[in-house]
């Protein structure tokens, strides 16, 4: 490890040179004389702005020694591009662990930079297709995107991919697709944070997507499925398995209504309430000026808009054991806008109800903006 000193005291730079007389052995300390001359720690003495030059090399470990404290001086030189801070004064020993600390933290740096490079494509800095599965295979959980942007936008792979990471956290993984597609994996997220993170993508530049969770075990392709539904500007999402209500009910007691009730309620829940909630948070930002209200409970499942125009509401009751009603009422309006929908059980899944609310939603854009 080469460890450059830069300071316009002389004296300070030979006493700082004789508190790291506890390095390695093979560790070598210099002094500044115009060149960084292979260095991999710098330690800068009271000279924020050298900092900003010498932070044009990726590669430097800097360190800001400050002969005194003053309020905002560690931000200052976190800003010019410090990786760490500490007072001229310290005990030997602090500046040996800071040193070494620093650099480990470097090593692992290099590393996952250089593997990022040989995994990566090199115009949109996604991961290589080919490197999907060994990449999610050790994660437990997560939702897994495909997504393109829509067939009207003009856009650049830079564009696009400038917009996808701007959306993403750190720990968040953007791979190639097949074809014109591109991949997102959101790990321990579930559809909800996936959809906050399409919105996002969506904002910028608009895309169309398929969701699917990573338990199923040809995640890939029911995302490709999905993603073949999606209209412009939408998403569309798979479950490992579908369930109907019907299906559900199996395990409910025969004859007891007020504990089949209870069950199914419990249920409905489940069902019913994650829909409500994922396209809450879709549409907030699409409906302008539009109040979005939701919920479940043990009487009934309402999605309810309201704006300055006028208000709607969509609420779904459970009155036996063969099926539901869905009712649609607009605020001032006659038929056909007001309607009743009746469901057997083994129809209402998911993706019947995001049908059936979605066209609710676009009733309502048509009626009252």
């Amino acid at each position: 490890m080469n460890i450059l000193l830069v300071s316009d005291d002389k004296e300070f730079e030979q006493k700082l040179k004789e508190k790291l007389v506890f390095l390695r052995k093979d560790d070598s300390v210099s002094v500044f004389d115009g060149d960084l001359c292979g260095a991999d720690v710098v330690l800068v003495h009271d000279n924020i702005d050298l900092i900003k030059t010498f932070r044009e090399n990726k590669d430097l470990c800097i360190i800001f020694v400050a002969s005194s404290y003053s309020s905002g001086l560690i931000l200052d030189a976190v800003d010019a591009g410090a990786d760490d801070f500490i007072l001229a004064d310290a005990q030997d020993f602090e500046f040996v662990i800071r040193i070494v600390n620093n650099m480990k933290y470097y090593c692992v740096k290099r590393t996952v930079m250089r593997d990022a490079k040989l995994l990566s494509d090199e115009y949109s800095g996604f991961y290589r297709h080919e490197f999907c599965k060994p990449l999610i295979k050790n994660f437990k959980s997560g939702v897994f995107m495909a997504l393109t942007p829509c067939d009207k936008v003009s856009f650049s792979v830079e564009a696009f991919s400038n917009a996808v990471k701007s959306a993403l956290r750190i720990g968040d993984i953007a791979l190639m697709g097949v074809g014109a597609n591109f991949y997102v994996f959101l790990p321990e997220t579930d559809f909800n944070g996936a959809v906050s993170v399409f919105n996002k993508i969506n904002s910028v530049l608009e895309i169309r997507a398929g969701l699917a969770d990573i338990s199923s075990s040809d995640y890939e392709q029911e995302a490709l499925n999905a993603l073949a539904e999606a209209a412009g500007g939408q998403y569309v999402f798979t479950e490992v398995k579908e369930s109907t209500l019907d299906e559900w009910l199996l395990d409910a007691p025969q004859g007891g209504y007020k504990l089949f009730r209870k069950i199914f309620n419990a249920k409905m829940e489940k069902v019913i309430a994650p829909v409500f909630y994922r396209l809450q948070k879709s549409y907030e930002e699409k409906l302008f000026e539009t109040e979005i209200e939701q919920y479940t409970n043990s009487d009934q499942c309402l999605f309810r808009l309201k704006n300055k125009y006028g208000e709607s509401c969509l609420r779904i009751i459970y009155p036996g054991f063969s099926k539901i009603k869905i009712y649609i009422d607009y605020e001032g309006l006659d038929s056909p806008e007001n309607r009743e929908i009746s469901l057997q059980l083994d129809k209402v899944t998911q993706k019947e109800l995001i049908g059936i609310i979605e066209s609710f939603i676009e009733e309502f854009r048509k009626c009252y903006q």
